[in-house]
């Protein structure tokens, strides 16, 4: 019995390693999940940058509309795209007023990456808002008393302060995309994301051993990834985890 099960185990990792379906669904997943953190690291440097430096009527009001889809789980974000961006959504229906076609991308990689965007922007968004009020307002002061211009100071004063903070949230942002399954699973048409595939083996193929194999494969990419980012990042990102 225990010769068996380490046989079926060992044929799971080379399944996992070497059939074009799952290494496609591997790819798949690395490159939205990064490409969501790339995205969400941009828009939260400026977005949060500006939060925390500016006071304004309706600031609070807006920093809890931002950080409100933290509150929803997966399953609701997958609804929310699919209200936007489904068969009969919103989207659909400016686009087939205005140019005569529905246009409907809920169901494909765009729509999981719209979901994943939208769960994972405020976790940035927060993080960034408390560097940037950490910054000593010093240094810009003395870098625009050098003649330097707003972009200059952004760039040699703002970024590098922020740095430590934007690597954390992009790391948790893409750990968090890598191993999510409720947005996926609600939107599931013909996306192949590695949680889906695992899902799928586990519970209609039952083929535990590729299941079992994908799952630490996932955590595999999904370690090394934060180990990196704790690397360039310094301890920012085991406190964020």
């Amino acid at each position: 019995m225990a010769a068996g099960w380490e046989g079926q185990g060992a044929a799971g990792y080379v399944a996992a390693l070497t059939e074009p379906r799952y290494l496609a669904a591997l790819r798949d997943t690395v490159l939205l999940s990064a490409g969501v953190a790339f995205v969400s690291v941009a828009l939260a440097a400026v977005v949060g940058s500006f939060l925390a430096r500016r006071r304004f009527p309706g600031r609070r009001v807006l920093v809890a509309l931002l950080t409100l889809p933290l509150a929803f789980p997966g399953v609701v974000v997958g609804f929310m795209v699919i209200l936007l961006a489904g068969r009969q959504g919103v989207i659909g229906g400016l686009t087939e007023a205005l140019v005569g076609e529905r246009v409907v991308f809920a169901y494909s990689l765009a729509g999981l990456c719209l979901g994943y965007l939208y769960f994972s922007l405020p976790r940035c968004i927060a993080t960034v808002m408390a560097a940037a009020e950490g910054l000593d307002p010093a240094l810009e002061e003395a870098a625009r008393t050098l003649g330097a211009g707003p972009w200059r100071v952004a760039r040699d004063v703002i970024l590098p302060g922020l740095a430590p903070a934007l690597v954390a949230s992009g790391a948790i942002v893409f750990a968090t995309c890598m191993g999510a399954l409720g947005t996926a699973f609600t939107l599931a048409a013909d996306i192949r994301v590695l949680p889906m595939v695992i899902y799928t083996e586990f519970t209609v193929a039952t083929n535990f051993s590729v299941a079992a194999a994908l799952s630490v494969l996932l955590g595999l990419v999904t370690w090394a990834a934060l180990a990196l980012a704790r690397m360039f990042g310094g301890g920012s990102v085991a406190a964020q985890a």
